[in-house]
């Protein structure tokens, strides 16, 4: 019995090793853009600002300091057909997302057609809360993120976009208002949002 016990953890050691928790490295194509507190030089700051800054192993923002609405960091590149993974901590209040395809860096939100991965637990539209592509495609369950930390990963090729919360996918939409843009990091006035990885890979 205990081999057998033995032999099963080995088993599952080694399947955790070769699928999801296998690093992301430049010879499979990942850039890494955020890894712990490092980072800040990868983004630009678009919308109001806040007080990002690298801490305690993450890129941390919890007040915006000057101007209205919200701060995003955004990349210095555009990216088309992408895979995002970001690990990320939310306060119960915070509202947050990642943004992809954000075509004008002036204004990063989804009126101006960037697609919004939603971190936001109490979003009163609640069908748009975490989990969700802001009012393109609704979260298919309610998925609280505050308190710990999560991963994202976004798939966008073409029209088609996925999105898993902590590996289980929470929607999906085979409808993108742009093809192209900037990835944003959001900080809306509220709890803090805490980043401690992202990294792409253009498909």
């Amino acid at each position: 019995m205990k081999k057998n016990i033995a032999c099963a953890a080995a088993m599952l050691a080694f399947a955790l090793t070769v699928t999801g928790c296998a690093p992301m490295t430049p010879a499979q194509g990942w850039t890494t853009l955020i890894d712990g507190a490092t980072g800040m030089d990868n983004f630009t700051i678009s919308g109001a600002t806040a007080n990002w800054r690298g801490e305690d192993g993450a890129i941390v923002a919890d007040k915006i300091t000057s101007g209205t609405g919200a701060s995003v960091l955004i990349t210095k590149k555009d990216y088309r057909d992408v895979e995002i993974y970001a690990e990320f901590w939310s306060a119960d209040d915070t509202n947050s997302g990642i943004y992809l395809r954000a075509p004008d860096i002036k204004m990063v939100n989804t009126a101006s057609g960037a697609l919004e991965v939603q971190i936001w637990d109490r979003n009163p539209a609640q069908n748009y809360a975490t989990g969700s592509l802001v009012n393109v495609a609704s979260a298919n369950g309610k998925y609280n993120a505050a308190g710990r930390w999560n991963s994202y990963e976004v798939h966008a090729k073409g029209s088609e976009i996925t999105v898993k919360l902590n590996g289980v996918v929470t929607s999906s939409t085979s409808y993108a208002k742009t093809q192209a843009g900037r990835i944003g990091l959001q900080f809306n006035a509220g709890g803090a949002i805490k980043f401690r990885k992202l990294a792409v890979r253009e498909l």
